[in-house]
């Protein structure tokens, strides 16, 4: 009897879909309109582990971090009006979703960190 659940069981594992888990997570950079409603964030951080909420004030850095050397486009946009933080450093959380050649952020929040973009990473 324990042969047959014990192939029961692995049937039933083989048979269940595996699920990819799409990670919420942090990134910070410069919001570019590559193309007219196509958005990306360059010279972005690595992403980090994050909720989908909008940091808390306390959260948001008082200065720029250095410009990292990522990119991301930036999908599900149109509630977050972009044209309003065009070329600023902002930080964006969403569903983070690798692909090549280009990883995307289905965006959940965007805050300002600061008003312009520094200079590109060398």
């Amino acid at each position: 009897m324990t042969t047959l659940a014990l192939v029961v069981g692995l049937a039933i594992a083989q048979a269940a879909p595996s699920s990819k888990k799409v990670e919420i997570v942090s990134a910070t950079g410069c919001l570019k309109e590559a193309s007219p409603n196509t958005w990306t964030l360059v010279n972005a951080t690595d992403p980090v582990p994050s909720s989908a909420n909008a940091p808390a004030a306390k959260d948001i850095p008082a200065s720029a971090p250095p410009p990292g050397k990522n990119a991301f486009r930036l999908i599900g946009v149109s509630e977050f009006n972009l044209p309003a933080h065009r070329d600023h450093v902002v930080i964006i959380r969403g569903l983070l979703i690798n692909a090549t050649p280009m990883s995307r952020l289905n965006v959940t929040s965007v805050t300002t960190v600061a008003p312009a973009c520094g200079a590109a990473p060398k």
